[in-house]
């Protein structure tokens, strides 16, 4: 059995680390971003599951494939992934994750907001954008979007390039890729934070919690959970 284990992992490269800072977001809070480990994935999922019955803004196909990709890298079953958590508190509020195709190509996977109106979900897609440009000196991302706002914050926010004959692994409509030149031409406006992160706000973010299923799909939807 563990023979057959061994064959059926995919070989893992240990990724740079993604150094975490801290957003001041509109609402005078602030978020922490920081790399989530392996031992964090319960209580991803636990955040994420209840999500896949909300189909306001697709909010149901993003957290049902977020929940696949996060299991899939909890089981060895995907290669080189890696996932960006922002915490208040302590307290989940979005995630983000992609993947590193290669040395010069990375992949992105989905970013979820669980925490509306103060631009988590931006704020994060940028630190995503901020890890493969910067820190595993990748030349493209390929981005694809599921939602009519996830178009309008990725591919018009930071004139993403057409990359048609690029199959993303979601599948759905054509490529779209960040490249260095156009990350830089837009972190001046788009990619915030503070680094270092004080060890006493670094400390409230060491343990994430998730918000009851009822409180988290009100939040996103303005409804009761049924």
């Amino acid at each position: 059995m563990a023979q057959l284990e061994e064959i059926l992992r995919p070989p893992e490269r240990e990724l740079p680390p993604y150094p975490p800072k801290f957003i001041f977001l509109a609402s005078g809070e602030k978020m922490v971003v920081r790399q989530a480990s392996r031992e964090d994935i319960p209580a991803l999922l636990r955040a994420v599951r209840p999500l896949t019955e909300v189909e306001r803004d697709f909010y149901d196909i993003v957290a049902a494939r977020t929940y696949a990709e996060l299991l899939g890298w909890q089981r060895y079953r995907v290669r080189d992934e890696y996932c960006l958590v922002g915490l208040i508190d302590g307290l989940l509020v979005g995630l983000v994750n992609g993947r590193s195709l290669s040395p010069r190509v990375g992949v992105s996977y989905h970013t979820i907001a669980m925490r509306r109106g103060v631009r988590v979900g931006a704020h994060l897609f940028a630190s995503k954008m901020e890890y493969h440009i910067e820190h595993l000196g990748q030349k493209e991302v390929y981005v694809v979007a599921e939602s009519p706002i996830g178009f309008r914050r990725w591919m018009i926010e930071y004139g993403l390039e057409k990359r048609p004959q690029v199959h993303h692994e979601l599948g759905g409509v054509m490529s779209w890729a960040l490249t260095p030149e156009l990350y830089f031409a837009a972190k001046e406006r788009l990619v915030v934070g503070e680094r270092p992160v004080p060890q006493d706000l670094m400390d409230t973010a060491a343990e994430i919690t998730v918000l009851e299923e009822e409180v988290l799909v009100r939040q996103v939807t303005g409804r009761k959970v049924r």
